[in-house]
């Protein structure tokens, strides 16, 4: 008789993400780290994010369960006006691209979304939110790629741009020695209004 296995799970994050024109102008800023370092281990462009709420591993049977009040949510949610600027560097690891415009809309929503995540009884690590993109990992020994890297993106401005969709995401991180790649569970469009008190950009 085999005995039994514990239950399947899927590592989880709910997030925003950039539109493909703010992402592809990081990324041509970018350009001269890609050539300069090209041992750092790059996340894909598809695969970059705004983190709301880091839910780690959960089983496989607590996903549904967070489907239908973020579905809720994001309907009643309008969207937030953001750009990415700048970059900086979690220890001498890890790159990444700072997130700027309507921070205090970006709170509130990621606010939200944690309430709902605690509502559904489903246990995380309620960090505080630092809005960001990673974009590296510097191989182990390696302390000056990704400090450098940050250098380099120090006078960044992109674009401002209004978010589109709240996406619930699961990635593979822990199942391979490549990059992490993240794959959407299901992704829900932000509703038509503005999000109360939201900054009012022209584009």
């Amino acid at each position: 008789m085999n005995e039994q296995t514990g239950p399947a799970t899927v590592r989880v994050f709910i997030a925003l993400a950039p539109p493909d024109d703010a992402k592809e102008e990081l990324a041509r800023e970018l350009g001269p780290a890609y050539a300069a370092y090209p041992h750092m281990r790059w996340n894909r462009i598809e695969d970059w994010h705004i983190t709301l709420a880091f839910l780690g591993e959960l089983p496989v049977e607590a996903v549904p369960l967070l489907r239908p009040p973020l579905a809720e949510l994001a309907a009643a949610r309008g969207p937030v006006h953001l750009a990415l600027r700048g970059g900086g560097h979690f220890g001498e690891r890890v790159l990444w691209s700072g997130v700027d415009g309507d921070l205090d809309g970006l709170h509130r929503l990621a606010a939200d979304v944690r309430t709902v995540v605690k509502e559904c009884g489903i246990p995380f690590e309620d960090r505080p939110l630092r809005p960001h993109l990673t974009l590296a990992r510097a191989r182990r020994n390696d302390v000056s790629s990704a400090v450098e890297s940050a250098v380099g993106l120090a006078g960044f401005a992109g674009r401002r741009w209004r978010t589109e969709r709240l996406h619930l995401v699961g990635s593979n991180i822990g199942r391979g020695p490549g990059p992490i790649h993240y794959r959407d569970i299901e992704a829900w469009n932000l509703g038509d209004g503005e999000e109360p008190g939201a900054d009012h950009w022209e584009d």
